[in-house]
This record gives C-alpha cells, sequence and structure tokens, in this order.
C-alpha cells in the first residue's frame, strides 16, 4: 500500500532535500547539476530575505518525492497574475501514486486562490508522459517549446472535479 501524498510548502530546513531533487530532475533531463553557486543562489531565492520562488514539496512515508517551484507573472491583457509553474517532478520509483497530480493540484489552487487569470508551463517536446498528464487535467499545447496554459475557467473545472471525487470517494 502506497503512503499518503502530502503536499506543503518548502522551509529552508527542507533545501538539502529539494536539491537532491533538483539533481535527480537534471539527471532525468540529461542536464548538468546545479553547481556550488548555482545550488547557493536556488536556495537564496527560495528562501531568503526577498524570495523570487515558491516551492512545494510533496511528501509519502516521511520522505520528500516530488517538488514544483512557482512564481508569479502579470498579465497585461487580463490585468491579473499569473502563475507559473516552473518545475513539477516526481522521483521515478514515486511516479503513479498521486504526488505529481497532487503538486499540480495544490499549484491550480494557489492560482485560482491568488485570482490569477491563468497558469502557465512549459513541457519538453520529448516528455510524453508529461505531455500526457498536462493534457488529461486541461493543459493546452500553445506552440514549439509546448507552453502550456490553464485559464481560470480550467482550474475551475478542476477544483469542481476533484472536489466532486473527494465527495464521491
Amino acid at each position: 500500500m502506497n503512503a499518503p501524498i502530502q503536499v506543503r510548502r518548502a522551509t529552508v530546513r527542507d533545501a538539502d532535500a529539494w536539491l537532491s531533487l533538483v539533481d535527480a530532475l537534471a539527471d532525468y533531463e540529461k542536464l548538468n547539476r546545479p553547481g556550488a553557486e548555482a545550488r547557493q543562489r536556488l536556495v537564496a531565492d527560495a528562501f531568503g530575505e526577498r524570495p523570487r520562488v515558491e516551492v512545494v514539496l510533496a511528501e509519502a512515508g516521511g520522505s520528500v518525492v516530488g517538488y514544483a517551484i512557482i512564481l508569479f507573472t502579470y498579465s497585461s491583457f487580463l490585468a491579473l497574475p499569473t502563475l507559473y509553474l516552473e518545475d513539477l517532478f516526481v522521483l521515478e520509483r514515486h511516479r503513479g501514486q498521486g504526488a505529481g497530480y497532487q503538486l499540480f493540484l495544490y499549484c491550480v489552487e494557489e492560482a485560482h486562490r491568488r485570482g490569477c487569470g491563468r497558469m502557465e508551463w512549459q513541457v519538453l517536446d520529448w516528455n510524453r508522459p508529461a505531455i500526457e498528464f498536462y493534457e488529461k487535467l486541461g493543459g493546452r499545447q500553445m506552440k514549439e517549446w509546448l507552453p502550456y496554459r490553464m485559464v481560470r475557467s480550467d482550474m475551475e473545472s478542476v477544483l469542481c472535479k476533484m472536489r466532486a471525487g473527494k465527495a464521491s470517494g
């Protein structure tokens, strides 16, 4: 039986666990891991005096198994903020257990709570599992590098479906 997934905001005490997930994402995408200076910047930008990003963690059985990085941009045409999802990553051995869904749902709820007009993210064109995951949830492909967007009504649809699922079982 899989441990229930808990999603929460990260604190500076979580920095090492989070950075290990960033390394795992780099390995998955066949990129270089962040060096020492980049790691220091990541921690400062997430947990410093003036954070630039927010880090959200997924835990299962007391272990950190995934993360998301979010930040906010602004749409001059909507005259509303946009939640930008920079990373959403779950360790391979924990995929298919709901951690990715719970992280994404947290982001949708946060975007909705903060009055965002949309939510956006990017997906690498070779990452079919991620593309299928986002499309199943209502994300829409926009162009070459596969940016995705979820407008407020899409967020509300996901939230309604989630709430209906909770109410029925």
